[in-house]
């Protein structure tokens, strides 16, 4: 997930690529040495770089849970891009420049107590979500999680079908993640079971009578949004006709979305 920020961090590290996914033409994923001292927590991003331009810098959610000895990454392929032209030739070995500052504000602690979590997701914005699923302290809080993500084509649901595949066999919440986690796909430009957008999904109700369950209400249910500011704004406003507030980690509500992201 590549987020919108030109500010370099003060600190910075070279970590060596470990392993490299194509999922489709445009989508790539990547694993990387961690920093020794780094310490982040689930749902926050790193600004990244390569040697050869320590300047320039963007951020990227770590899709990693925290307590993995590696860092994953999660990223669009831009041709003109200024980063990700460049980005996505890295092989194993390679170089990448990692800052030593975790942010964001996709943080667990930024939501009041609910019964339900709906991590909502388009394109790349999935990777935090990632990280946080294999959070135990996700289903310790929320008796269910739906997790859905929008794409323009089927094939790039791959990241986030992968992950979902991967939970019951994770050593911290695989025991509860088959019974708790639900996902919700919906893609816009191909044929599909769910052919539109997540936005049009809620408001025309189909998602809660696919899902049965009730619509958005402030006393159960909570929500995290990532991903293009179109999405992160619609939802905004479909949140708030629910009656629910935008949370903080000084005033924790219950919704709250990744300011930072573009793409």
């Amino acid at each position: 997930m590549t987020l919108d920020s030109a500010t370099p961090a003060t600190t910075v590290v070279t970590e060596k690529v470990l392993s490299v996914h194509h999922w489709t033409d445009r989508l790539f994923s990547f694993r990387l040495t961690r920093p020794p001292h780094l310490r982040f927590r689930a749902g926050e991003f790193v600004m990244l770089g390569l040697p050869d331009n320590r300047k320039l810098s963007r951020a990227y959610s770590i899709a990693s849970p925290a307590w993995d000895d590696a860092l994953e990454f999660y990223s669009i392929k831009v041709d003109n891009g200024p980063l990700t032209s460049k980005l996505k030739h890295v092989r194993k070995g390679d170089g990448v420049v990692v800052s030593a500052k975790p942010t964001g504000s996709l943080l667990i602690d930024a939501l009041l107590p609910g019964k339900r979590l709906y991590l909502i997701a388009s394109g790349t914005g999935f990777a935090p979500y990632a990280s946080l699923l294999r959070e135990p302290e996700l289903s310790e809080r929320f008796e269910e999680i739906v997790v859905t993500h929008s794409c323009r084509q089927v094939a790039e649901l791959g990241y986030s079908r992968h992950h979902i595949e991967q939970l019951p066999g994770d050593p911290l919440v695989g025991e509860y993640a088959h019974t708790r986690v639900r996902y919700y796909p919906s893609v816009t430009r191909e044929p599909y079971v769910r052919s539109a957008r997540i936005t049009d999904l809620i408001q025309c109700q189909q998602l809660f009578r696919e899902l049965k369950v009730p619509e958005f209400h402030p006393q159960r249910d909570r929500i995290m949004i990532c991903g293009s500011s179109g999405l992160n704004h619609d939802v905004q406003e479909i949140c708030e006709s629910y009656g629910l507030q935008k949370g903080t980690i000084n005033k924790p509500g219950h919704f709250i979305y990744e300011k930072a992201f573009v793409g």
